[in-house]
């Protein structure tokens, strides 16, 4: 099985850094990671998620920016992790995709999600459903985005969206793999089950994601989908060091890990040497993932993904 990473872009800075300084750290570590890394991922949001992170700091809104990127750094794919469904129309984003994957072929990963973020929803005059409707929206969207890839004339008529005719030319080759987010295990994982090519999850323990595939495995069997045509990726933050010492002293001061109140960072973080790391991610190997995703704590050093690069990548490959 293949193995392959991705870098987590860092969509506000977390220290303080702004404009103009803060491209230019993130400029620098995709520098560095486009030489060993296969893709890199930018969130969906128009403020901060964290609580702990100032409103008013600098945000990068997501497509916008990986539509710079994908024409900057031409060796990696790129994807979001994940956009908001609620944020664009399904046959706009299918158009907006087949776009960009005729500009930059075979390098765009539709990540979406139903979303989560209720201020931020609210805040741009955007309706926040209960989940359940969003589940049902995104389900809906799924299926026009890729009725928009596949069909010459196309109609569709939901509880949520619908669609009247509309074409979508030239059609992307071949088909950008779409990635659904979301651990929901009633509602988020049957729609994965269903319409999803890669399923991702953030922040997970080993346990809890082979809770969460077993969950998954029995939605495909319920649907009728096999269970091995999804690929399963993990996202998560690194803390990686020559010392043990040293990478728990990286993680315990970065904010992500140390004031982040969402869920508990320190628990799913992998922190270690080499070495150690390398423990970690043969677990998940095992379970069945097959492409990684990082947020590197020592950003915006690149000590942690060189280290990665030179001691990690290649044993796992």
């Amino acid at each position: 099985m293949k193995i392959d990473f991705g870098w987590r872009i860092p969509e506000f800075p977390g220290n303080g850094t702004r404009g103009a300084e803060f491209v230019a750290q993130i400029l620098h570590s995709l520098g560095r990671v486009e030489e060993s890394f296969d893709s890199a991922w930018l969130s969906d949001h128009m403020v901060p998620w964290a609580d702990w992170q100032n409103p008013d700091a600098d945000n990068l809104e997501g497509w916008t920016t990986i539509n710079y990127l994908i024409g900057v750094f031409k060796r990696l794919s790129f994807g979001h992790i994940v956009l908001c469904n609620s944020y664009r129309n399904p046959a706009l984003l299918a158009k907006m995709t087949a776009t960009l994957s005729l500009l930059a072929p075979s390098r765009f990963i539709l990540g979406i999600g139903a979303g989560w973020k209720r201020d931020e929803c609210l805040s741009y005059g955007y309706e926040f459903p209960e989940a359940s409707a969003r589940i049902e929206a995104l389900e809906e969207a799924v299926q026009i985005i890729r009725k928009m890839w596949t069909e010459d004339v196309v109609y569709f008529r939901g509880k949520h969206f619908s669609i009247n005719g509309a074409h979508c030319n030239p059609k992307p080759k071949p088909l950008p793999p779409i990635m659904i987010g979301g651990g929901g295990e009633k509602l988020t994982l049957k729609v994965v089950a269903s319409y999803a090519d890669w399923w991702n999850c953030p922040n997970l323990t080993t346990e809890e994601y082979g809770r969460k595939l077993e969950v998954l495995k029995n939605h495909c069997e319920k649907v009728g989908r096999r269970y091995e045509a999804i690929k399963k990726t993990w996202l998560g933050c690194i803390a990686i060091a020559e010392t043990q010492d040293e990478a728990l002293r990286v993680a315990i001061n970065n904010p992500f890990v140390a004031k982040e109140t969402r869920f508990d960072a320190m628990r799913a973080t992998i922190i270690g040497t080499p070495e150690k790391v390398s423990q970690k991610l043969a677990e998940f190997v095992d379970l069945g993932v097959e492409y990684f995703i990082f947020r590197f704590l020592d950003f915006p050093s690149t000590t942690g993904i060189d280290l990665f690069t030179e001691k990690v990548a290649q044993e796992l490959r």
